[in-house]
């Protein structure tokens, strides 16, 4: 499969970052840094200690992403950048509450990237992501309902995301519960830093998206359910090499969930912290797997079906994506 071909492929990104995603030429351009400070800053390593050690490459974006005008511009280019890679559709999570540091309510962050949507002919929807930390429900709560104020106005569910491993899934039954009853639809990060009790618990909560979630492969009897529950498994596969979940593309666990029946999708996760886009996501696993473009058609397939949108929007991506 030549570079060109895949480059051609209609992608769809459901498992994204904004605030890992800002492009280097942004930085480099905006605030004169060299591209190996830009390098320490924001692109993790290879091979990380584990989740907590990756995670450390978004305090410099978030440290720049404090004002209406910053919001706005790396929203702009983030959009641009994923139309260049041939992207049809994408939904973009971040945490308002990182964002109020110098003043802004998270309404005030929500709008800034809101106003991007239309600077760019791309379709797009943001998920607001609720924190995993200590002393921060009141500021979950509030994103909750700033989700449920916008939704199907540029925001299309809730996540919730941060260090899985130290804050447990568990604990955060009530903010799900709150969700449900606002009707507003949920992704949860589980089944990465974590085991499989996290994805039981995500599950239990009503999760029909599962951020990663390939740490599945080890309980058979959740794998079943996951099946036969149709959800859906957000796959990244280069960010779960560097967080230790696998060594290699080899080994990762996605095509033995696909062969299985397993819904899974194939994402970026952090295109800039993970150093990666979709077409290198699906040129690695078509060389060091034996999965075929036929798969990584029917992955994006899968995301179509998956992503937090209308049937009669679904209709018309399946449409682009078979011509």
């Amino acid at each position: 499969m030549t570079n060109e071909k895949l480059k051609n492929i209609k992608k769809v990104e459901l498992h994204l970052h904004l605030d890992g995603s800002i492009t280097k030429e942004y930085v480099k351009n905006k605030y004169k840094l060299s591209n190996e400070e830009i390098s320490n800053k924001m692109v993790a390593s290879e091979k990380c200690k584990n989740l907590n050690d990756y995670l450390e490459c978004f305090d410099f974006p978030i440290s720049i992403m404090q004002t209406e005008q910053e919001l706005k511009e790396i929203t702009i280019n983030l959009l641009n950048n994923l139309k260049s890679q041939n992207v049809i559709y994408a939904e973009i999570r971040f945490a308002p509450q990182f964002h109020t540091k110098k003043g802004l309510t998270q309404e005030d962050v929500l709008k800034a990237v809101l106003s991007a949507k239309d600077c760019v002919d791309i379709k797009s929807n943001f998920i607001l992501c609720v924190m995993r930390g200590k002393d921060n429900m009141d500021e979950n709560y509030e994103t909750v309902n700033l989700a449920k104020k916008y939704l199907g106005k540029g925001v299309c569910a809730i996540d919730l995301a941060g260090a899985e491993a130290i804050f447990k899934t568990s604990e955060y039954h009530e903010i799900f519960e709150y969700a449900k009853k606002l009707d507003v639809p949920f992704t949860i990060h589980a089944g990465e830093a974590d085991g499989p009790k996290s994805i039981k618990d995500s599950i239990s909560y009503g999760a029909k998206r599962i951020g990663h979630g390939v740490r599945a492969i080890e309980d058979d009897i959740l794998l079943q359910e996951i099946i036969k529950e149709g959800i859906y498994l957000e796959v990244c596969p280069t960010s779960n090499i560097q967080t230790c979940i696998c060594d290699t593309y080899s080994t990762h666990p996605i095509e033995k969930l696909y062969r299985m029946g397993v819904k899974t999708t194939i994402n970026t996760d952090n295109m800039t912290v993970s150093n990666t886009t979709l077409e290198n996501e699906y040129e690695k696993l078509l060389e060091e797997t034996n999965l075929e473009i036929e798969d990584i058609i029917n992955m994006n397939i899968n995301s179509i079906n998956a992503a937090f949108i209308s049937n009669q929007e679904k209709e018309k991506l399946m449409e682009e994506i078979k011509k």
